[in-house]
Formats: C-alpha cells, structure tokens, sequence
C-alpha cells in the first residue's frame, strides 16, 4: 500500500461558536494567501469552538497571523499521511506506532472518493520524536 507521512505542524484557534465563524477564518486565511494542508473544528465547552489550522508554510502563517490580528495557540506537531485508499491502508500505518509503542490519542482522515486519502495522526508530544522515528520521517 503506497503512502506518504510527513510531520505537520498545527495551530488552535478559539472562538465563540456561533453561525459563519469558520467560513470567516477561512476566508480570511485564504485572503492573507495561506493554503491548508488540513482544517478540523472541534467544540470545546458549551459555547466555544477550536479549529485546528495545518498551513503548508507555518512561518508565513505566524507571520501574517500577527498582522491581521490572528491570534494563534501553537505551533504543535502532528503527522500527515496521504495515500492510496485501499482496504487496510491505515492498518499498516497504526501497525508501525503499535511497533514503536507510541500510543495515538486523536486522528481524523478521509477519502477523497477518487481513490486517495488523508489522515492526520496526533500523537503526545513528549512522544513525537520516537513516533517521527518509527515512521522514518525523522
């Protein structure tokens, strides 16, 4: 099975939840040229949301962040895989973190439905480095 992982940095924003708050993080994003590698929302409390915001470029992201204001909680490392959407494909991927003893404590993927997928992988941080290791993107 044919993928690809990387480490990815992150950040949080938090906001208060209500209608439009992602669609206005986005299109300020987009407007400010930053292009995501992944985005997650995810509620905190009755009231609040964090997103988690994956840039492709995290320098340029902290250095317009400050400018329009933005402010951001991180960064903090995470694991992007991209690859082949086969039956079994993220087995092999958790087989090599039970290998390494690196315990997962959140994740999310999709399928593109034209025979792609991404997944991100959160593993603690005091753990990154061994996990980077054991997936040979050290």
């Amino acid at each position: 099975m044919a993928y690809t992982i990387r480490k990815a940095n992150y950040f949080y924003v938090t906001v208060q939840d209500q209608p439009g708050e992602a669609y206005e993080l986005l299109a300020q994003l987009s407007g400010l040229g930053i292009n995501l590698l992944a985005f997650t929302a995810i509620p905190i409390g009755p009231s609040s949301t964090q997103f988690a915001i994956f840039p492709d470029d995290d320098l340029n992201l902290r250095s317009v962040a400050g400018k329009a204001g933005l402010k951001l909680d991180g960064p903090y490392p995470a694991f992007l895989v991209q690859g082949d959407d086969e039956l079994g494909a993220l087995s092999e991927v958790h087989h090599k973190f039970y290998l390494a003893k690196v315990n997962i404590y959140a994740s999310s993927g999709v399928s593109d439905g034209r025979g792609s997928y991404g997944y991100v992988i959160y593993v603690r941080p005091a753990d990154f480095e061994k996990a980077a290791e054991a997936m040979g993107v050290a």
